[in-house]
């Protein structure tokens, strides 16, 4: 697939290098050529200005600080359309830094702002749970893919290049469910910054659900 990357930070080149090594066709934009440039030098794809990222891909990868996100889509156009139609994975975590507490303290998911800043783009929420280390350094066994989006046909895109990068898709539901998502996030952050194990706070498979009161 060809598969544009917003965004030149740490998961922008982990997921670049991943999809590059699966044969993908990867292109990368930010709002410095320079760092574009270097993300893309070192991961294997190449460089493209912010307005051309998007042009005749079959995917976009919104990878970027959540304070980023409304300027890196109008400077790639997506409020006039030119995501329309197209797979838009969501990663961003917006979250209060160190703590976990989730933002926008609106209660909506960001992953709401984000489809209403890109009109007509599917959007699905993915790849927000794991450090970006983990898509470039091989494991004995695949993660889940914890994601959500309400285009089945942009689920099947992510779902996809989940397994490319050693993941194994698990969609939860439609995008009402990404404030979910985005929540549990802010739980692994929280435990991560406290020096505790995430996992360790999660049963096992095979464990039996939580009990309802």
């Amino acid at each position: 697939m060809r598969i544009g990357i917003l965004g030149t930070g740490a998961l922008a080149a982990a997921l670049a290098t991943g999809w590059t090594r699966a044969g993908h066709d990867i292109s990368i934009g930010g709002r410095s050529p320079e760092r574009a440039e270097a993300a893309a030098k070192a991961s294997g794809a190449r460089s493209r200005p912010l307005r051309e990222v998007a042009v005749g891909v079959d995917a976009v990868l919104l990878a970027v600080h959540w304070r980023g996100v409304a300027d890196i889509l109008r400077a790639a156009g997506a409020p006039t359309g030119s995501l329309a139609g197209k797979p838009l994975i969501d990663p961003t975590n917006a979250v209060e830094h160190g703590i976990g507490v989730p933002q926008p303290e609106s209660g909506r998911a960001m992953a709401h702002h984000v489809a209403e800043l890109a009109p007509g783009a599917h959007v699905v929420k993915a790849f927000h749970l794991f450090p970006s280390t983990r898509w470039t350094t091989p494991a004995s066994s695949p993660v889940t893919v914890a994601m959500c989006g309400d285009d089945p046909r942009a689920l099947d895109v992510v779902g996809s290049l989940a397994r490319d990068v050693g993941g194994v898709p698990g969609v939860i539901g439609g995008l009402d469910r990404a404030r979910q998502l985005e929540e549990v996030a802010g739980f692994v952050i929280a435990l991560a910054f406290a020096g505790l194990d995430a996992q360790s706070a999660i049963p096992a498979t095979g464990t039996p659900a939580p009990a309802q009161p």
